[in-house]
């Protein structure tokens, strides 16, 4: 199963790929991100927000469609984002996409970055899209990547002091043994060469961004 959430932020286009005729998806809603679903003519299996952005009317609407609903203060430790993405986790989906988080308040847009790092122990694949980027984080060990037409750039940045021993191959710029460190910008817009590379290294945090133009 793969779960799609669909936050608050500027409405992405990816929410049209998505169809409710995949059974083997589930979709909930964040905020104001459950009326751009419902909009699409999707119905959410959960909505999570304090919904101060949606109108009486809109709020009532996606009540009577959505069998899970939770409601939350605005004033709580944990934003309606995390909330949700935790919910998520306990279905034990193969994947998460997290649509309409990014391109406006910066600040909603590296709290969501870092939620990807919080989460990225759950054992869940989890990554932000919207109509330019693909974005997630990886840890030790060795990945494989494969080539996308629609993201034709691959960036690579440390969250954490460095990312020991970083080794690229299948780039059309490759490392081998690099420290990366905070702050560097050697590794962006890099691509790829072939059907598939790798990315490897020993020690860190990755964040890793797939762009296009």
């Amino acid at each position: 199963m793969i779960i799609h959430i669909v936050g608050a932020g500027p409405k992405s286009n990816t929410i049209t790929e998505i169809t409710q005729k995949d059974e083997n998806q589930l979709l909930i809603g964040v905020d104001n991100g459950s009326h751009y679903l419902i909009e699409e003519g999707l119905i959410p299996e959960a909505i999570f927000g304090d919904f101060d952005s949606l109108s009486d009317e809109n709020l009532e609407k996606i009540k009577r469609l959505v069998p899970n609903v939770f409601i939350y203060p605005p004033e709580k430790d944990e934003t309606d984002l995390e909330l949700a993405i935790q919910w998520a986790i306990t279905k034990k989906p193969e994947k998460i996409f997290i649509h309409c988080v990014t391109g406006k308040r910066l600040d909603h847009e590296f709290g969501s970055i870092t939620l990807l790092i919080k989460f990225m122990n759950s054992g869940v694949p989890i990554k932000i899209v919207d109509e330019y980027n693909e974005i997630y984080v990886i840890k030790e060990g060795t990945h494989y990547i494969s080539k996308l037409q629609q993201f034709k750039y691959v960036s690579f940045f440390s969250l954490g002091a460095t990312v020991e021993n970083l080794t690229l191959k299948g780039f059309k710029y490759p490392l081998t043994n690099h420290l990366l460190e905070i702050g560097s910008s050697l590794c962006v817009s890099n691509e790829l060469l072939e059907g598939e590379g790798s990315i490897s290294f020993s020690e860190g945090i990755a964040l890793v961004v797939r762009s296009k133009d």
